[in-house]
């Protein structure tokens, strides 16, 4: 069986990060995905995804991400039953996400907290060598070919 869902979007709300009694943590959060395809006449539209992430997730959300910046997460669909206050039965739907990536670059996500992850413009980048091309011999013979 396969259950696999991969979104990109924007935040819409920080996300707030909690903990369980037994002392795990959870974030659930919702991302705005704008859908692919639009009619001709009409508005994009947007669907609200809820997401929720647990533990090292969760923190990674909550310590890096911010309302509008943009996200990537590749998760499982879950559902889940439960009742509301007038005592309807409904079922909810949403990623429980296993991975969670940066997408887009600093300036698009507003200034966000990352930005004490990455290494510091004043480092040098470091410098590699051609090396001595004499140490490589052309093979002409495809028979020679280890593979």
């Amino acid at each position: 069986m396969i259950n696999c869902a991969v979104i990109m979007g924007r935040l819409v709300a920080d996300p707030e990060l909690r903990t369980t009694t037994s002392g795990i943590s959870v974030t659930s959060f919702t991302v705005a995905v704008d859908r692919r395809y639009v009619k001709a006449g009409e508005e994009k539209q947007t669907d609200f995804i809820d997401v929720v992430a647990w533990r090292q997730t969760a923190d990674f959300v909550t310590r890096f991400f911010r309302k509008g910046s943009m996200i990537a997460i590749q998760g499982s669909i879950q559902t889940r039953l439960y009742e509301d206050k007038n005592g309807n039965k409904r079922k909810a739907f949403e990623i429980v996400a296993d991975n969670v990536s940066f997408c887009g670059s600093k300036a698009e996500s507003g200034g966000s907290n990352y930005e004490s992850a990455a290494t510091p413009a004043s480092t040098p980048a470091p410098s590699f060598s051609t090396g001595n091309i004499g140490d490589f011999e052309e093979i002409s013979d495809d028979d020679e070919l280890p593979f």
